[in-house]
């Protein structure tokens, strides 16, 4: 009976140490595909990351989070859900530098 115990007392514990290294995931909602963004994000099946994607292609990278709830299908209560999986970083829009903007050869 000891040992039964034993045993689901490790199982449990894996168990949980598996749940919080999978909810540590992140991903940059800037540069992730769309198989990334489902698999990572909850309640985001491959329809809506893939509208995630295009939304993002469109319309520029996100400047935060909060902007996934601009994207067809998501709403703030899935942004507040995986607030902690998603980073906005690289990709984010950046003004012209007066030195590329024009002034350079052309082929």
């Amino acid at each position: 009976m000891n040992a039964i115990r034993t045993v689901i007392a490790s199982l449990v514990l894996s168990l949980l140490m598996a749940g919080g290294a999978i909810a540590s995931e992140k991903v940059n909602i800037n540069t992730a595909d769309a198989e990334t963004l489902s698999r990572v994000l909850a309640n985001v099946g491959p329809s809506k990351a893939e509208q995630i994607v295009a939304h993002r292609a469109a319309n520029g990278p996100f400047k935060s989070a909060d902007e996934l709830a601009m994207v067809k299908g998501i709403g703030l209560a899935t942004v507040e859900r995986n607030r902690d999986r998603i980073e906005v970083g690289s990709g984010q829009r950046r003004a012209a530098s007066p030195a590329s903007s024009g002034s350079g050869s052309q082929r």
